[in-house]
């Protein structure tokens, strides 16, 4: 808890998880300061929650359109074909009755992203969380809008590798974005830029 804290804490708190004071904007002498590189960091994020949403959204149009109800296409032999198949459940076909609570995780994921947004400085991190934000966007896209109702929809996956559980392009999107996050981690990198050593 005391990590997360830390690593969320207060954006615009002097000093909070290590930050270094934000500028005022304006130097002693009467200069203006150089633009915050938060900033740049935030449209780095955006634009690659962006793309990986509209890969996520292209990519389920076509397979809805051209490969449902149809024979799987291989790919690679028997070692990769697409498939496509209606998931309830979460990423890999997990706990398909509780599709309402991961409707309601992907909502807090988001919220949780923009909070850290606010403070965002490293660009490592704004691509781990662009990665997160597109694909809990592209999976809650299907929730919302997909059958069988509103908030209970069925995620469209197709990626089906040789004995491995059927996937979309937001759930690769999503476990990319949490391994960096997670060698980000170990690196002790915040997303204030800062590094720590425990």
């Amino acid at each position: 808890m005391a990590e997360a804290e830390r690593i969320i804490g207060t954006p615009d708190t002097p000093g909070a998880g290590g930050a270094e004071p934000e500028q005022s904007g304006v130097e002693e002498a009467g200069v203006p300061a150089e633009e915050p590189r938060g900033r740049r960091r935030i449209a780095v994020l955006f634009t690659v929650a962006a793309l990986a949403y509209v890969l996520d959204l292209v990519s389920k149009l076509i397979v809805v359109a051209k490969l449902e109800h149809h024979a799987p296409i291989q790919i690679i032999g028997d070692w990769l074909r697409f498939e496509a198949i209606r998931n309830a459940g979460a990423a890999f076909g997990v706990g398909e009755a509780f599709t309402i609570i991961f409707t309601v995780i992907a909502a807090a994921v988001i919220v949780v992203i923009a909070r850290l947004a606010r403070k965002l400085y490293s660009l490592p991190w704004a691509i781990a969380l662009g990665l997160l934000l597109g694909g809990a966007l592209g999976n809650l896209t299907d929730r919302i809008f997909r059958s069988p109702g509103l908030f209970e929809g069925a995620v469209v996956d197709f990626i089906a590798p040789k004995h491995f559980a059927v996937f979309n392009l937001a759930d690769s999107a999503i476990v990319c974005g949490g391994i960096l996050i997670v060698l980000l981690s170990f690196r002790g990198l915040d997303p204030d830029g800062t590094v720590h050593k425990d």
